[in-house]
């Protein structure tokens, strides 16, 4: 009964009555997997293009690796390269030649190393520009 009070009474109605709450979460969670699979299309689509829009460089990785851990959860993890190549396809044009340099070298970054580099190259941008840099917008 606790659950039960617990859970929306829209939901509640659509879920049949069992005898142990076991049994009653198992129903719950066969209730909303379906949602789940919708939930990790839109996760990777907006992963897929995403921009950086300014808020810092850090925070916008960070953002995209909350994205990744959630898909993980659903046995849909991605690899270290493949994020940190979409993280940088998602940085403003000023990181053009920041990316080609990292495209050139034969070691891979990881997700850790790759947010301290941005980082690093973000604040280089900022000092080259007077602490006054606003980076363009990419066009969707």
């Amino acid at each position: 009964m606790v659950i039960k009070k617990s859970i929306s009474e829209a939901i509640r109605g659509t879920i049949p009555d069992c005898s142990t709450a076991t049994e009653y979460l198992e129903k719950v969670k066969n209730h909303f997997s379906g949602s789940t699979k919708a939930y990790a299309s839109t996760l990777i689509k907006r992963l897929s293009t995403m921009r950086y829009t300014g808020g810092g460089i850090r925070n916008h990785i960070l953002s995209m690796s909350t994205m990744v851990a959630k898909l993980k959860t659903m046995n849909m993890g991605l690899p270290d390269p493949y994020i940190v190549n979409l993280a940088l396809k998602s940085l403003p044009n000023e990181f053009e030649t920041f990316i080609v340099n990292y495209n050139s070298q034969l070691d891979e970054w990881d997700l850790e190393k790759a947010i301290a580099m941005c980082v690093q190259e973000e604040e280089r941008l900022k000092t080259a520009h007077g602490d006054s840099l606003n980076f363009a917008k990419h066009s969707k």
